[in-house]
């Protein structure tokens, strides 16, 4: 749900016990998403303070309009690739109104969700193709389904799973259930007809899931062949990183993928054994910490020798001071929610990546530094708006 209100800019504070009991008709309350409170009420010193910071949010993101149409790239001249995550044809608006590259994310799921019954192969054909369609040429990476664990569908009896993250879903779903993936395949096939596309497979843990999962695409190639159907320009297959284990066959993944997108949000959880829903340790791991710093620069630098295109896609490429970091680290594909590729692109377009390379490898031992503070020092020495 945070991740659909947040590309609705509309701000959520969760999990506030007996809110609606302390809240009357026609008070006035001030929800603050970014810090998670909520004002019931406000004094008049509260409340001016938000009407200020509501004004200068008005004046940035007219700067923000502004670069819309500008590329995301650093004042040294280094090009970052600013995607938006989607789920819905509707989001296919964002792409105008943001000038984002593309969409590095689509949500595949989330039309299983928001249906009474699982779609056929004829209705998912026509739902990604007016994805494509509307993208207008730019490119599209489709995730296949994720569906499982807490994602669940009103027509699937599953078993509730003790630990849904960790749980029967993804991947590990589709390839216990071929027939699912092999429609999803076949209807992505027929929406691109003799266009590009680009897929990738979510929760992947083994090499050999990759496999089993690339063997039901080919299958679905050369059903289309021998029917005559029209088959993609050019066809892009790449996994998500979300299961730490898969770094570790990195050498053989990277022989048989064409690209890896970092799926942060599920990773961080995994890497640091923490449930992401619960709220006592929402604060306790830092996704700047040196740990994952060390853990993302080791990664993308394999992937990067390999000459294998990876890119972000979690919630931290969308928060401008974490994309800094991300860059530094040698990312140049982030996707992010819509409301975040302006600040993002501000971010970028007032930076010397260099320069802030060079900053980062000066720092010999990351442990027991704060890399939050040390970035905004950098920020604010070097004028990078964040």
């Amino acid at each position: 749900m945070a991740i659909v209100a947040r590309a609705l800019a509309i701000p959520v504070v969760g999990r506030v016990v007996a809110a609606l009991d302390n809240i009357e008709q026609m008070d006035t309350v001030i929800i603050d998403g970014n810090e998670a409170k909520i004002h019931i009420r406000p004094a008049d010193d509260i409340y001016q303070a938000y009407t200020n910071k509501m004004a200068v949010w008005a004046q940035r993101k007219a700067t923000y309009i502004s670069t819309r149409d500008l590329p995301g790239k650093t004042k040294d001249g280094i090009r970052i690739r600013l995607d938006i995550n989607a789920g819905l044809p509707s989001d296919l608006d964002h792409l105008r109104q943001t000038g984002a590259d593309g969409i590095g994310l689509y949500r595949t799921e989330i039309s299983f969700m928001d249906s009474n019954k699982f779609p056929d192969v004829n209705r998912q054909a026509d739902l990604y193709k007016r994805v494509i369609d509307g993208a207008n040429g730019k490119p599209v990476v489709f995730r296949t389904m994720d569906i499982g664990g807490d994602k669940r569908v009103p027509y699937w009896n599953s078993e509730k799973d003790e630990n849904p993250a960790m749980g029967w879903r993804a991947v590990r779903i589709s390839l216990d259930k071929p027939t699912l993936m092999r429609h999803q395949m076949r209807a992505l096939i027929r929406a691109a007809g003799e266009r590009d596309l680009s897929l990738m497979f979510p929760m992947v843990t083994e090499v050999s899931e990759f496999d089993a999962a690339l063997d039901l695409l080919n299958t679905e190639l050369d059903r289309a062949k021998q029917k005559r159907k029209k088959l993609p320009k050019d066809l892009s297959v790449g996994t998500m990183l979300e299961v730490p284990a898969l770094t570790f066959q990195l050498p053989s993944l990277l022989k048989r993928t064409d690209f890896i997108a970092v799926g942060t949000n599920d990773l961080f959880q995994f890497l640091f054994a923490s449930d992401r829903s619960n709220p006592d340790l929402a604060n306790r791991y830092d996704p700047m910490s040196p740990a994952a710093l060390s853990f993302l620069h080791d990664f993308v630098n394999t992937c990067l020798k390999a000459n294998v295109p990876v890119s972000l896609c979690g919630e931290i490429a969308g928060e401008p001071l974490e994309a800094m970091a991300l860059i530094g680290l040698g990312f140049r594909h982030l996707s992010m929610a819509p409301t975040s590729i302006g600040p993002v692109k501000s971010m970028v377009r007032s930076l010397s990546a260099s320069d802030l390379e060079q900053h980062l490898e000066s720092l010999t031992d990351f442990s027991g530094l704060s890399m939050c503070r040390i970035l905004r020092t950098f920020a604010m020495d070097n004028s990078v708006m964040i």
